[in-house]
């Protein structure tokens, strides 16, 4: 059940996002959290957004990409485990053909997500995109 997202979806997104980054994102200070949550607006603005929705039509979780890679993939906390990224991350490479994905380095659940997809470490950033000191593994499917 995954399909385009549109700006109404929005709200929920940004309910996806924070509670899966407030699980997995322990590195992330206070403050840089605020800082991206209140961007988020603007970085769906640049990618196409696609949900998925549970059999109740609920958003349990949502990928972003751009035509080269996959930018943003994240399921809500209470449904993670589930296999909602597997699906998600099926669509990415299967129906959209994307291959690439930039992770930060201190999230070791997503690093160890992709590798174990057969994802391959292609290059290293020392500060992520906002400049900010996050570093940035970049991983491609081989």
């Amino acid at each position: 059940m995954i399909s385009e997202a549109s700006d109404k979806d929005y709200p929920v997104l940004v309910h996806v996002w924070e509670s899966a980054v407030l699980a997995t994102h322990d590195f992330l200070l206070q403050e840089d959290f605020q800082f991206y949550k209140s961007r988020l607006p603007l970085y769906f603005e640049n990618v196409t957004l696609y949900v998925f929705k549970d059999e109740c039509f609920t958003v349990k979780g949502f990928l972003g990409v751009s035509e080269h890679q996959i930018e943003m993939l994240f399921v809500e906390n209470e449904s993670r485990g589930m296999g909602i990224g597997k699906k998600l991350l099926n669509f990415a490479i299967d129906s959209l053909g994307l291959r690439k994905v930039d992770v930060n380095e201190q999230n070791t659940q997503a690093l160890g997500f992709y590798e174990y997809k057969g994802f391959k470490r292609t290059g290293y950033m020392n500060c992520d995109a906002e400049g900010k000191n996050y570093p940035i593994v970049s991983l491609e499917l081989v």
